[in-house]
């Protein structure tokens, strides 16, 4: 990433970069030039966090309105696949095999972010697969670029992206790095962890301690990212994830869980008729969870560290995907 020393606090002159990326001298009217919605955004700016207006406003000139952003996030979500058609996205050969390559490249940090946060190494490391494929997929478009496209021209959720777009140049600001050399997804997910601005700069860690957190090209960063933001969500360090379950009588299925948050704990969830495959506290807040597998039903208890995956991506399958991958990442790596 490229560094600027000083970062547009009213009052401090860009530096550096200028030139490169047109703050040194007139700009091209940009697709934003002019906007009411960003002549206010910038205001905001200015009022609440000290920018210099005029220098916002001279990096909303070189921001460009993205048609295909906005044809995407557009798009009617595609019917959600069972788990039986999910699980296969995600536990492939090729991933699994990736996996083991990256644990071993990254073995001294996944150690220390285990140790340090009580992370077990094989779900970094599955969180980085799932998400990106360990920086194969982390999105081409520039962060600057989805998040105005969608803080000032997508309606429907501006409020969120207008928020999101504060927190991006905040980071920016933070870390001195040119805020149109960062890029991402089309909703502006961010680096090998997918984070958005808000989450980095509520739990990415400078992780090598070089002075700046560089979730996108420097795997140690992510690696203590991904630890810090499930420390931060509650994760039980030596605790079981999920366990898999049997129904006693079909009226168990009256208890399978509406979303995600746990609603009982096992011990209730045990009276109405599961029964787990393994040992647990009846204290448990728990999830009760009906997948469609590949063989018929799978009954599953997601344990509070479940919730924990799910909070860094809102779905049960998805948390399920992450699960299953670090297991089968940590059989290959211990045939080798």
């Amino acid at each position: 990433m490229q560094i600027l020393r000083e970062w547009a606090v009213r009052g401090v002159h860009w530096v550096g970069l200028a030139g490169a990326i047109g703050f040194g001298g007139a700009a091209q009217a940009g697709d934003y030039d002019g906007s009411p919605q960003v002549a206010q955004f910038v205001g905001e700016m200015t009022r609440d966090y000290g920018f210099a207006d005029e220098q916002l406003l001279s990096l909303f000139q070189d921001v460009e309105r993205k048609q295909s952003i906005l044809d995407a996030i557009s798009r009617p979500a595609e019917r959600v696949k069972p788990w039986k058609d999910y699980r296969p996205i995600f536990l492939t050969d090729a991933r699994i095999k990736r996996g083991v390559e990256f644990w071993n490249q990254n073995a001294e940090a996944l150690a220390r972010a285990e140790k340090d946060y009580g992370v077990p190494a094989q779900y970094i490391v599955a969180i980085i697969g799932v998400e990106t494929f360990f920086g194969r997929n982390t999105g081409n478009y520039r962060v600057m670029d989805a998040l105005s496209t969608l803080a000032f021209d997508y309606p429907p959720r501006a409020d969120f992206f207008r928020k999101e777009l504060k927190q991006f140049l905040l980071l920016a600001r933070e870390q001195q790095v040119d805020p149109l050399g960062l890029n991402g997804s089309y909703a502006g997910a961010m680096g090998l962890p997918q984070f958005m601005p808000s989450s980095f700069r509520a739990y990415a860690v400078d992780f090598d301690g070089d002075g700046h957190i560089n979730i996108w090209t420097d795997p140690t960063d992510a690696i203590g990212s991904v630890a810090s933001y499930f420390k931060q969500h509650g994760w039980h360090a030596g605790e079981p994830v999920v366990s898999q379950a049997e129904l006693s009588m079909d009226s168990a299925q009256d208890a399978i869980t509406q979303g995600l948050e746990p609603q009982m704990n096992l011990g209730q969830l045990r009276a109405a008729g599961w029964r787990t495959h393994d040992v647990l506290r009846d204290d448990l807040k728990v999830t009760a969870i009906r997948f469609e597998g590949a063989d018929g039903p799978e009954y599953w208890v997601g344990l509070p560290n479940f919730y924990v995956i799910t909070r860094y991506n809102r779905s049960a399958m998805y948390a399920m995907a992450v699960h299953q991958l670090a297991g089968e990442i940590v059989r290959a790596r211990g045939v080798q």
